[in-house]
């Protein structure tokens, strides 16, 4: 049985000696990117969202200040109610009824509105930030970049310089 083992052991010993020369001869270069630390601080990211703050900012007041009035209403309405005649009531939560679901259809228009802004601006900056890894992985001879891994030695993490490649073309 010992006589057996000895060629595989002797085959995986050769093989594990051979893989350990290869990786010598050629180093394997690799990069990691936390992806969002890039979308919180560089400067495109940022500009972006403040773009769709400013643009967004007055459709969001003016929905709040319509659901607030809103449940001002339907407060109004639940106090007066064991005031009113049968028929002031129904039309009351008719009327009230009919302002909820135009302001539930806003809010939903202005949620889709909102979305496709927001992927608009990711998309743009992604292609950004694709192009600029791109970039330096071609410059500093990476032969991987990966933006999502279960664990990453510090060594390998390049998001503070796709961040200054970002900020830098920013201001071109």
């Amino acid at each position: 049985m010992k006589s057996l083992f000895r060629p595989i052991a002797l085959a995986f010993a050769i093989a594990v000696a051979g893989v350990a020369s290869v990786a010598h001869a050629q180093e394997f270069k690799i990069g990691f990117i936390n992806t969002e630390r890039v979308l919180r601080e560089a400067n495109t990211a940022k500009a972006a969202s403040a773009k769709l703050e400013q643009e967004f900012s007055r459709r969001e007041k003016e929905l709040n200040d319509l659901g607030n009035s809103l449940k001002a209403a339907g407060e109004k309405f639940e106090r007066e109610a064991p005031t009113m005649s049968e028929s002031q009531r129904a039309a009351r939560q008719r009327q009230l009824s009919d302002q909820d679901r135009d302001f539930q259809r806003k809010r939903r228009e202005f949620q889709e509105d909102l979305n496709v802004r927001r992927n608009e601006e990711m998309s743009t900056f992604l292609d950004r930030t694709t192009k600029a890894v791109k970039a330096m992985a071609e410059q500093e001879k990476y032969d991987l970049i990966v933006d999502q891994a279960v664990y990453i030695n510090p060594k390998h993490d390049i998001t503070d310089k796709v961040i200054k490649a970002l900020n830098a073309s920013s201001g071109k």
